[in-house]
């Protein structure tokens, strides 16, 4: 393991406050519920606070929850459930589509929202995890391609990191943070230390992967393989941490390695289109 390395990781930390993670889980909202009839309200709420919540989370989140029951009702709310397919505001979804227009509509809410509503979790966390995978896979076309970074946008300039291992181990210990806040357990480098140490240590096994199939690749061609092993290494990092929060342990050896085949094919997809829009 590089000494280097590892000190150029400890410096980038520097650029990552979990701080920051906690105010997005703790952002206030409002989520109104709208029914016609008692057995159309009792619908939307089990849906929002479901049968094992304990009292402290369910009062928690039942305290982010509006019945609409006047007009001036809607304004007060973020956005909202309805409970059939009635006349309701652009802000309040009917059941069956709600989970889908929230990812879509509200960005800004993603972790608060997921953290107190489980129905909204893993659709959250996935989001989460395609779109950091993705954050690592363009860097790495970036890295290679430094005139092209300003077309890509990334969270941070590329010029900031000393090497790719430093970038994308912070983004995925990041990646750590969100998927923590999302699922409702605690944030930060001392709260999640077990995580981050093995996150430091993997980067090297991934950091392997890439130099040994990029150098079989002659012309520059291994701009695509080394960004699509960034993005399926971040993938599986991520369905990893998703798993750790959901049921207290990792992937086993099999699945990460059906998941990284899985995700490596996505990933060089994803290169594709983006250096092909590059034109």
């Amino acid at each position: 393991m590089s000494d280097s390395i590892l000190k150029q990781i400890h410096s980038a930390i520097g650029n990552l406050d979990p701080r920051e993670v906690r105010l997005q889980a703790e952002k206030p909202f409002r989520v109104g519920v709208l029914a016609a009839d008692e057995r159309g309200y009792q619908r939307l709420a089990r849906f929002l606070l479901p049968d094992g919540l304990s009292d402290r989370k369910a009062e928690q989140a039942a305290g982010r929850i509006l019945r609409v029951e006047q007009a001036t009702d809607f304004e007060r709310c973020d956005f909202g459930l309805v409970a059939d397919h009635g006349p309701a505001p652009p802000h309040f979804y009917p059941l069956d589509q709600a989970v889908a227009r929230f990812i879509d509509g509200h960005e800004d809410l993603w972790i608060a929202v997921a953290r107190l509503f489980p129905a909204f979790r893993n659709a959250v966390v996935d989001k989460l995890v395609a779109r950091i995978a993705r954050e690592n896979a363009v860097f790495s076309i970036a890295t290679a391609l430094p005139n092209v970074a300003p077309f890509l946008g990334l969270p941070w300039a590329a010029g900031e990191f000393a090497s790719d291992t430093a970038f994308l181990t912070l983004n995925q210990i990041r990646l750590a943070f969100l998927i923590a806040a999302a699922s409702d357990s605690p944030v930060g480098y001392g709260e999640q230390k077990g995580q981050i140490a093995s996150l430091i240590t993997s980067a090297f096994g991934w950091r392997a992967v890439a130099r040994e199939l990029v150098g079989k690749i002659p012309l520059g061609g291994g701009i695509v393989p080394k960004a699509a092993i960034a993005f399926a290494g971040t993938y599986v990092v991520g369905m990893g941490l998703d798993r750790y929060q959901r049921v207290g342990k990792g992937l086993t050896a099999q699945e990460k390695r059906e998941l990284y085949s899985r995700a490596l094919e996505r990933g060089r997809q994803l290169v594709h289109e983006i250096l092909d829009r590059r034109g």
